[in-house]
């Protein structure tokens, strides 16, 4: 009998751990729908703002030879969109696992508006709220600010009673793993999504002695092959330091079921799919599938439950 890849989260059962990237293949309702439609376990929506915008200029994301980069500039329609989209799909289909729903506002203001509307609607699915976007012109993004970042959930979880996860950037520092996870053992908090893209790379087209995207003179986050060892030392080190309600989602340079495997022995328990899904399409969830399972049946592996965070140090 084959490996189980069913994950518990929150409660339900979903048939795998793996769902897109929010920002990759969810901006319309059609690819919304293929999404559901999809191998893939669970889906969120795209990040979305008070209102629709139409993003920075493009070119704006590039694929590369061992990942991507870009700029995009939170480019959605606004969330009523989604919002809209979610709950006419609860209604149709009440048994399917819940939802995830992303939301990332230019300001705190934004922020505590949009949450404060799904807080008011019958949305019964999973709250993302993006820390990693940039916030005031001339400081670092949310959560590379401690002090906003305590400010930020102080005020949501005075009013915010639904799931709620934070999706983050990557950091670098013992120092700053310490200091972020104290502040989020303090907030109920159901999980922590790790890696938002590597920021302020630099991509550069030899031939044309030029950068490849157009926004920020070229600057701009990367994806991919490139950031999958970071990707994993972050996983690790939140799993390892948060408390253990507070589950990891991790994300980041997975592009095969070796990839997924290394994600959920540092103690991931779902898994989200960016750079890859961009360059392969839906059907990516069929093969990391399969693949992810056939490494669980040549270890023994009967469930993910059984490896799950167990890395081995030497």
């Amino acid at each position: 009998m084959s490996a189980s890849l069913k994950t518990n989260f929150l409660g339900f059962d979903y048939e795998n751990p793996f769902m897109n990237a929010s920002g990759v293949h969810c901006m319309s309702t059609t690819e919304l729908d293929e999404l559901a439609n999809s191998k893939a376990g669970a889906f969120i929506t795209k990040s979305s703002t008070p209102n629709d915008r139409t993003g920075n200029p493009s070119p704006r994301y590039v694929s590369v030879p061992l990942g991507s980069i870009n700029s995009m500039g939170l480019p959605n329609k606004g969330i009523d969109y989604y919002l809209d989209y979610v709950l006419d799909r609860q209604a149709k289909y009440p048994n399917e696992a819940p939802i995830f729903f992303s939301v990332a506002g230019m300001s705190v203001d934004d922020n505590l508006s949009m949450l404060h509307k799904i807080q008011n609607s019958n949305f019964n699915g999973v709250t993302e709220l993006n820390l990693s976007c940039p916030n005031v012109p001339g400081k670092p993004q949310v959560a590379y600010d401690f002090e906003l970042t305590i400010e930020i959930l102080t005020k949501v979880f005075d009013f915010f009673k639904k799931p709620l996860g934070i999706k983050l950037p990557p950091y670098f520092d013992f120092a700053h793993f310490e200091i972020m996870s104290d502040i989020l053992n303090k907030f109920p908090l159901t999980y922590v999504n790790s890696i938002n893209s590597v920021g302020n790379g630099l991509y550069i087209d030899v031939e044309k002695e030029s950068v490849v995207i157009k926004p920020k003179n070229g600057f701009g986050g990367i994806g991919g092959e490139y950031v999958k060892p970071t990707a994993l030392a972050n996983v690790r080190a939140f799993y390892t330091r948060l408390n253990p309600s507070i589950k990891i989602i991790g994300t980041g340079g997975i592009k095969s079921g070796q990839d997924a495997f290394e994600h959920l022995l540092c103690g991931a328990t779902m898994l989200q799919i960016g750079t890859e899904l961009q360059k392969e399409g839906v059907s990516i969830f069929d093969r990391v599938t399969k693949e992810l399972q056939e490494i669980m049946d040549k270890k023994g592996y009967k469930t993910i439950d059984e490896f799950r965070g167990k890395l081995n140090s030497l």
